[in-house]
């Protein structure tokens, strides 16, 4: 059993990082959406079948949202980006990459006090620039590779809530989520 303070100082430890929020959700709480995996069936983001940690490479989505219920706690963590106005996707860009670059960051942290975590990051895998899929290798990273929240059927506003953070964090403004289930 976890103690609290031991818990406590998980979520210190991502704000000493730079996270905007952090907060400890029990999995069982979470809420799961199979029909996550139909939006990405329709390649919105353009990286389905494309990226070994997007579907359907990932997984199936029932042996997905198992696994991520086999963790008993989740720690939550968002980074908030801020942008010139609502259209201005080289700052959003920006804010993926740092938000990514600090999960990246914590699941080396957090690998040894976990356990063996599960790692969930925003979007799809930002590991590599052009990912090894698309040159029918297989992924160069296995170990860092990390899928998304969503791949897992996780729904992201409603974890936001669940964890007392807001998933909209203002005008101009754009907010990443990432966790690990532990």
């Amino acid at each position: 059993m976890h103690q609290p303070d031991f818990l406590k100082s998980l979520v210190n430890i991502v704000m000493e990082y730079g996270a905007a929020d952090a907060a400890i959700v029990k999995v069982e709480a979470i809420p799961f959406r199979r029909e996550f995996r139909a939006a990405c069936e329709q390649n919105t983001c353009g990286k389905y079948d494309r990226c070994w940690m997007c579907p359907p490479d990932v997984g199936d989505i029932d042996e997905l949202i198992a696994r991520a219920k086999a963790y008993r706690y989740a720690l939550v963590f968002q980074s908030v980006g801020q942008l010139e106005d609502s259209f201005d996707i080289e700052g959003m860009e920006a804010a993926a990459k740092r938000h990514n670059a600090l999960t990246q960051t914590l699941a080396q942290q957090f690998s040894p006090l976990l356990n063996s975590p599960l790692s969930l990051g925003a979007g799809a895998c930002h590991v590599c620039e052009r990912c090894a899929k698309l040159d029918h290798q297989p992924c160069r990273f296995p170990h860092r590779a990390m899928a998304s929240l969503e791949a897992y059927g996780i729904a992201v506003s409603e974890l936001a809530e669940l964890a007392g953070m807001k998933y909209i964090s203002g005008p101009n403004t754009v907010t990443y989520f990432g966790g690990f289930l532990f």
